[in-house]
């Protein structure tokens, strides 16, 4: 009897949204080959993660594992699956493979960190196959919203699995290749051991609309606009960008991509032979010199991004563009939960200079592109699998998803972020666990969650800062008085005297009862000074920073 298992263990994306990293393993347990699939980030946020870029999973398992890596297999180009590939390439260094539109996205990631491009390799659709190890993976078409999105099919020596990835069901995308229910249903007809299957919209009981649905409401909304329109939306989702484009096209509109992530996937799609038929563009420079009843521009930033175009357009101009009382503004686009204050703040600055705001509370204007819970529960029928892991999603998605999946008679099983299971047997079992988390990037530098650069940063911009100072002679005596430098608090409190001069005081006075013992031990010195500091702080305007000391001693 064998004694090899198949595993499945997410290091990301599993009880979160963003940051999808998944890896799946065959072979004697703890010397298993492996492939991992996807490798996305999650974006910070100032409450919980201020200053920091993007944020990854903790790979340390996969690091110590690296010569059991067989591959990397990206399932698409958004984000959450593709935006850690280049940044932790390096500690795990095996081929990477995507399909042309999103191999062409992970090149240019890879060149932009100095990593070989080389690494990543072009895989066509299913029936394509690439064989690693004791895995055989083919990507198959399948409709989300943004080109070439797969899910995959994995043979292995304990059977087959289906890795939805990111999907929906929509036989008329627009862009990308439509929902194909046969080549499921040929695929599934072999027997499948197990559905991996995205969590994402399991809430949502009405059944997804397709992409086509939304292209006259509009095309309506645009040609009705008196002035000038600006429409945001994911630059990813290149089938609305060209929903929109064509609408503005057949009103008479010039089309003006603003913001480099919206031309970059538009150079893409048309490269990679995913987008054909895109009107025209002009240039921000051309843009300026037509009419703006004649003008409609692309812009990125529908999340808020305060980087992005949108943004920069509230705040007064962009790139020579301004927009006037009386223009329009459509958010054809779902706020991400986490964004909705930046996405508000955009609007009513609009909303101060007069211009109409139009989002999609009424569902008017966007569609998902994940599955609602009947086409999740069609997939399940459809694919007929041994067993079902919910996936991509939080953890209360994920245990809903299960409870479908159970109402139906299927196996299921909530596997969050470091949890192995173990598919072999009938059931799928928890295998072990394992140490995960997030790493985070911070300008050129990695560090972990738990390293307390984060905590630190919060706590300053949360209590403010003072820094004392004090220089001791040869024979431990200060000279002259203690002073501080504070940021971030209040220059005056109770007693209506400058802060600075109450904290110098209380350190002074400090630093005249301190004993022998003290003045000569650095820490007990600092230890004390840090607590005076805090208290005479409180005191003054009841908050308690954080202190540094900086003690010199003349030798």
């Amino acid at each position: 009897m064998s004694t090899d298992r198949l595993i499945y263990l997410p290091l990301g994306g599993a009880g979160e949204i963003g940051m999808n990293a998944y890896v799946y393993g065959y072979g004697t347990p703890g010397k298993e080959r492996l492939i991992v699939v996807d490798l996305g980030v999650a974006f910070p946020d100032m409450d919980t993660t201020p200053g920091v870029d993007l944020i990854f999973a903790d790979i340390a398992w996969l690091n110590e594992r690296r010569n059991d890596i067989e591959g990397i297999f990206i399932t698409h180009a958004h984000e959450d699956h593709i935006g850690a590939v280049a940044h932790l390439w390096d500690e795990l260094g095996a081929p990477i493979y995507a399909r042309a539109f999103t191999a062409h996205h992970a090149r240019r990631k890879m060149e932009e960190r100095g990593h070989p491009e080389r690494a990543v390799n072009t895989v066509s659709k299913w029936p394509e196959t690439v064989k690693l190890g004791p895995f055989t993976v083919g990507f198959v078409p399948i409709s989300h919203s943004i080109p070439e999105s797969s899910g995959l099919v994995i043979d292995t020596p304990d059977g087959r699995i289906v890795h939805t990835g990111d999907f929906k069901i929509d036989k008329t995308p627009v862009v990308g290749e439509p929902f194909d229910e046969e080549l499921w249903k040929e695929i599934a007809a072999s027997g499948v051991k197990a559905l991996v299957c995205d969590s994402t919209n399991v809430f949502s009981e009405h059944a997804g609309r397709s992409e086509a649905s939304i292209g006259k409401d509009i095309q309506e909304l645009i040609a009705s606009a008196p002035h000038m329109v600006v429409a945001t939306t994911f630059a990813s989702n290149v089938a609305r960008l060209k929903t929109i484009a064509t609408a503005a096209d057949r009103a008479g509109r010039s089309i003006c991509l603003m913001g480099r992530a919206m031309r970059r996937m538009v150079e893409a799609s048309i490269t990679t032979g995913v987008l054909d038929g895109f009107p025209t563009v002009v240039s921000p420079e051309d843009a300026a010199n037509i009419p703006r009843e004649n003008l409609l521009i692309l812009a990125t930033g529908s999340q808020g991004e305060r980087r992005a175009a949108s943004a920069q357009l509230s705040n007064g101009k962009f790139q020579g563009m301004k927009l006037k009382e009386g223009d329009m503004f459509l958010f054809s686009s779902k706020t991400i939960p986490g964004n909705e204050k930046g996405v508000i703040r955009i609007m009513n600055n609009f909303s101060e200079m007069g211009v109409d705001v139009v989002d999609d509370n009424a569902g008017k204007y966007h569609v998902s592109g994940h599955a609602n819970r009947p086409d999740i529960e069609f997939m399940h029928k459809l694919i007929n699998p041994q067993m079902i892991i919910p996936m991509h999603g939080e953890h209360r998605h994920l245990r809903e998803h299960a409870k479908l999946a159970n109402s139906n008679g299927f196996a299921a099983h909530v596997c969050v972020n470091g949890m192995m299971l173990n598919l072999s047997g009938n059931q799928p079992k928890v295998a072990e666990y394992v140490d995960t988390g997030r790493r985070y990037l911070d300008g050129s530098t990695q560090y972990g969650a738990l390293d307390g650069i984060v905590r630190d940063r919060l706590r300053m911009a949360l209590n403010g800062h003072i820094i004392v100072t004090v220089i001791l002679d040869e024979e431990d005596e200060p000279l002259g008085d203690p002073w501080c430098e504070v940021m971030g608090l209040a220059e005056q409190g109770r007693s209506h005297a400058p802060l600075v001069d109450i904290l110098e005081h209380d350190l002074s006075q400090y630093m005249g009862r301190a004993g022998t013992k003290t003045m000569m031990d650095d820490d007990a010195l600092e230890q004390g000074l840090k607590k005076v500091a805090r208290q005479s702080a409180l005191s003054e305007i009841g908050k308690k920073p954080e202190v540094t000391v900086v003690i010199s001693r003349l030798s």
